[in-house]
Parts: structure tokens; C-alpha cells; sequence
């Protein structure tokens, strides 16, 4: 009975995954399988949209902080990501970095966009610059993800004090 049950597994198994990559971290597969090895593709379901470039999680960020939508800022950080905050302090990981933002925007600021160089990328990693309206200047270093977009590792809002 017990192998009868693991063939059958294994059979609908190679049906239903067939021509899915497997064991490569971070990818969503965009299919959904059936038995019978019917595949339909699903809609992206996730809300935010990704930054394929290394220069769009600026403009990203400047949208989400004006929409208070700190799940969205959250989004743009690598899991383990480090932020530097005003008060010297740093914020490691998403929840501290949910926290942060979701102080930042209780307060309801308005962000502009300002002058973005641009991204200097080596291989996987690219570092990010903007100087702000105000005369602030921003260092992040973004990490390109398995499935091509971008995500900070490091960010320092502001470097010059």
C-alpha cells in the first residue's frame, strides 16, 4: 500500500512540476499545477511592485513613504538589511526596519525625489546615491536578487551630518 501511495506521489509529481526550476532560493514559481498536469499561470499576486533596476528603489521609496505604506518601504530590504537612522542608531532585519518606518511616517512627512546618481553595479552588488532637496546625500548598497530584481542590503540616509 505504502509504495503504491509513493508512486503514485512520484507520478504526479513529475506531471505537475514539469519544466518548474527547482532548489534555487528566493524564485517564485509563477504556475500553479493541477492533477492531471493541467498548468494555468497566475496573476502576480503581490501588491508591490519589484525594482528591476538598482535606481528604482529610490523612486520606490519616495512613493511608498508619501502612500504611508511601510509594508512597501519594508519591502524594498533584504531580510537581514541594515539601516542607519538619525538618531545614530542602526535597524537590522525587517521587523526593526518596520518599526523605524512605521515612527517615520506617523508623522506623515512628504518626500521629493532627488538627484539620483547613477547606480555603480559590480556583478550583484550596486551602490545607490541621491542628494536630497535639502542637501542630504543617501548611500545605499543594493543586492540583485535570484530572480533579477534589486533589493538594499545597506542603507545610510544620510551621510553627511
Amino acid at each position: 500500500m505504502v509504495e503504491s501511495v509513493n508512486i503514485a506521489l512520484t507520478s504526479f509529481r513529475s506531471r505537475a512540476c514539469r519544466g518548474l526550476k527547482h532548489n534555487r532560493p528566493g524564485v517564485v514559481h509563477p504556475k500553479l499545477s493541477y492533477p492531471g498536469g493541467r498548468v494555468r499561470d497566475m496573476p502576480n499576486l503581490t501588491r508591490h511592485q519589484p525594482a528591476t533596476t538598482p535606481n528604482d528603489l529610490g523612486r520606490l521609496f519616495v512613493e511608498r513613504a508619501n502612500a504611508g505604506d511601510v509594508e512597501g518601504l519594508v519591502a524594498l530590504y533584504e531580510p537581514e538589511a541594515v539601516l542607519a537612522f538619525p538618531s545614530g542608531n542602526f535597524a537590522s532585519g525587517h521587523t526593526e526596519i518596520r518599526a523605524v518606518y512605521q515612527d517615520l511616517v506617523a508623522t506623515a512627512p512628504a518626500f521629493q525625489a532627488g538627484a539620483q546618481e547613477p547606480a555603480m553595479i559590480s556583478g550583484d552588488l550596486a551602490l545607490t546615491s541621491t542628494r536630497l532637496v535639502g542637501g542630504a546625500v543617501t548611500v545605499e548598497i543594493a543586492h540583485r536578487q535570484p530572480d533579477g530584481t534589486w533589493l538594499w542590503a545597506i542603507d545610510q540616509p544620510n551621510i553627511l551630518r
